[in-house]
């Protein structure tokens, strides 16, 4: 059963997580028409859904779906706030995560049920990727395998490469766009899908890889002091790969009100991974 609930974000989360509590065996979904939509619903996010377990031992699945992109929509509807979800995240208390394929979205939402405890699950996944051309999964890859904590590159010439670019979220769409444009051979574009728990391990993997690569970068849509910057450079730090960040400027609000200023500091930071 679907409902279109009552516009009052602090009440209806409320009402859901409590719902998701009583029924642990449903998949209980409360989605915002933009992620900034969450604002208005941050106390239950505060007090319930990050620390519940850690105070009072109890256990939610809830699911919040906060579409997260800069797609030129304006200050407000391009950020979830990611980076406060971060903030929240310890102890394994939840799941942060930004799919960038529909068979990776199913698995996503399987995993969450078939697991046999409950943890909140928020996605940021943006509302341009139901339309993308190129965001699809076959009929396999939707029946078949699990869920995907990183994504590598299809490249086959892993030792031609030179750098290699972590992203999360639809960004890397437009950096494989770039990259076949101007027939880019030695970068590789890994996506991150979970933020947190941050898939050490599995990202481990993939990069010793690429044993000649000697330029690492973190490419983010948003400003520096935002997104999901802070929290994977500490992981990074860790595995010992000096990361350097391309993002938009520190600023004060999420992002621009001129669709035309947003192409141009979209553009900007694309421009920057491929050194044009």
């Amino acid at each position: 059963r679907i409902y279109n609930s009552l516009l009052s974000e602090y009440g209806v989360l409320g009402f859901d997580y409590g719902y998701s509590m009583a029924t642990p065996n449903s998949l209980t979904i409360w989605e915002a028409q933009f992620g900034d939509f969450s604002n208005g619903a941050q106390i239950m996010i505060d007090q319930y859904i990050s620390a519940a377990e850690d105070k009072w031992k109890l256990q939610n699945g809830i699911v919040l779906l906060l579409p997260h992109g800069y797609e030129g929509q304006g200050a407000e509807h391009s950020s979830g706030r990611m980076e406060r979800f971060l903030q929240l995240c310890a102890q394994n208390n939840m799941q942060v995560i930004n799919c960038t394929t529909p068979a990776n979205l199913y698995h996503m939402l399987r995993r969450q049920m078939k697991r046999s405890f409950r943890k909140p699950l928020i996605l940021f996944s943006p509302k341009s990727l139901l339309r993308h051309p190129k965001c699809v999964s076959s009929l396999t890859e939707l029946s078949d395998g699990s869920f995907l904590e990183v994504i590598d590159d299809k490249l086959k010439n892993k030792k031609d490469i030179s750098t290699l670019v972590f992203s999360s979220g639809k960004l890397f769409y437009e950096l494989d766009a770039q990259r076949n444009d101007i027939n880019n051979r030695d970068t590789a574009l890994i996506r991150i899908e979970q933020l947190y728990p941050f898939p050490n391990r599995n990202l481990e993997n993939i990069i010793i890889t690429y044993k000649n690569a000697k330029r690492y970068i973190w490419a983010q849509e948003e400003p520096k002091n935002m997104g999901p910057w802070f929290h994977v450079r500490e992981h990074f730090r860790s595995v010992k790969l000096k990361i350097e960040l391309i993002s938009r400027e520190e600023s004060a609000s999420p992002a621009s009100g001129s669709y035309k200023r947003y192409n141009q500091r979209q553009q900007k930071i694309i421009n920057r991974v491929f050194n044009i």
